[in-house]
């Protein structure tokens, strides 16, 4: 099978129909019951289409909520100076609240604990852009903290999607980011 080049303009519009498409459909059904026919016809795009793009339909659905995980990332690391030890950044706080629209889509993908294919990718994401920093700080626990850091965020926003910990978004935003900012200042 040929794959699109990487940077063609059409397979980028074509990619974000299916996305759109996806998270069109799961806002009216869990991800479980969408199907590749009702999603293609959405999208407008043939189905061998979508298999040039595609594996499946998780492999869509992670790449649709890809986003979601560089906003959880930036989120993260919006804030400059010395951090308030008890107030996460507006930003955090924004980030939890967003999650809404496609609260379901993400804890289909986002197991408990912070597990499942997004989780993965947050992990990834944030423990690589926790390691740069810390790296970049000379801090000789980098390796360490940036798996901590990566691993309790992605565990404490799943916990929360799946209603294990009871809190709004801002609250969730301030106690996530209280953990984080100890184990920065561990040393």
């Amino acid at each position: 099978m040929t794959r699109p080049a990487p940077g063609d303009p059409r397979s980028a519009r074509t990619r974000e129909r299916l996305r759109s498409a996806l998270l069109a459909e799961c806002a009216e059904r869990p991800l479980e019951e969408v199907g590749v026919a009702a999603l293609v016809r959405r999208a407008g795009v043939g189905r061998a289409t979508f298999y040039v793009h595609y594996a499946d339909l998780e492999a869509l659905a992670v790449d649709a909520c890809a986003d979601v995980v560089r906003e959880a990332v930036e989120a993260l690391h919006a804030w400059r100076g010395r951090p308030d030890p008890v107030r996460a950044p507006q930003a955090l706080a924004g980030f939890f609240a967003s999650l809404a629209p496609h609260a379901g889509l993400y804890r289909s993908l986002l197991t408990p604990g912070g597990g499942g294919p997004l989780g993965r990718v947050l992990h990834r994401d944030l423990r690589e852009y926790s390691l740069r920093e810390r790296t970049r700080a000379g801090a000789a626990d980098a390796p360490l903290v940036a798996s901590a850091v990566a691993a309790t965020f992605a565990g404490v926003l799943a916990d929360w999607l799946h209603g294990l910990l009871e809190a709004s978004p801002a609250g969730i935003a301030d106690q996530v980011w209280q953990l984080l900012v100890a184990l920065h200042a561990s040393r």
